[in-house]
């Protein structure tokens, strides 16, 4: 799938009421919020309507959300005017190294940006890292493979480079009452 297409079917998905409360900060962010530093810069990767980077802005964080979706972009700026949006395809982005003092990557596969979450953290940085793991296929057969993690893939990834801190597989319960098979994890870079 290209870059376009990931754009149309994106924005499509933002524009349904369905989509709405994608607006709201995930379960995860909330109940590790005091590893988060008073201040510093976050990046939110593939940031949807931008509620976890509204939580962030409201902890005193200066925020950089992207999202290939203009609908959600466009969104998320009325929602918190202090997010420094930007649309963008993350496959195609550059991203500055030790730069952040939190990253965030919610829902959102795209191996190559796992293996340089490390080098884009500062010393001390903070990575929340929540996504589907490949149990999903039990319920969502249509769903890529591609686009899931294998067991303790997530884990494997970050083990010789950051200090994980929390780390859990299995199934959870979505706002809306649905079961997903997810990865979470938190992590710091040593330093």
């Amino acid at each position: 799938m290209n870059a376009n297409n990931d754009l149309l079917r994106w924005d499509e998905r933002y524009q349904r009421a369905r989509y709405n409360t994608f607006d709201q900060p995930r379960q995860f962010l909330i109940d590790h919020s005091e590893l988060l530093p008073k201040a510093g810069i976050a990046l939110d990767a593939a940031m949807g309507l931008g509620g976890n980077a509204g939580y962030l802005i409201d902890r005193g964080l200066s925020v950089i959300g992207i999202d290939i979706s203009a609908v959600a972009v466009k969104r998320a700026k009325n929602q918190f005017p202090h997010i420094m949006a930007v649309q963008a395809d993350l496959n195609h982005f550059f991203l500055p190294k030790a730069y952040f003092d939190v990253i965030l990557n919610f829902f959102y596969l795209q191996r190559d940006l796992l293996s340089i979450y490390p080098e884009l953290l500062r010393p001390g940085g903070l990575l929340l890292i929540e996504t589907m793991t490949r149990d999903m296929l039990d319920i969502k057969p249509e769903i890529d493979p591609k686009f899931l993690l294998a067991p303790n893939e997530l884990r494997e990834a970050f083990a010789s480079s950051m200090e994980i801190i929390t780390y859990h597989e299995g199934w959870t319960l979505s706002r809306d009452g649905h079961r997903r098979a997810v990865a979470s994890m938190a992590a710091r870079l040593p330093g």
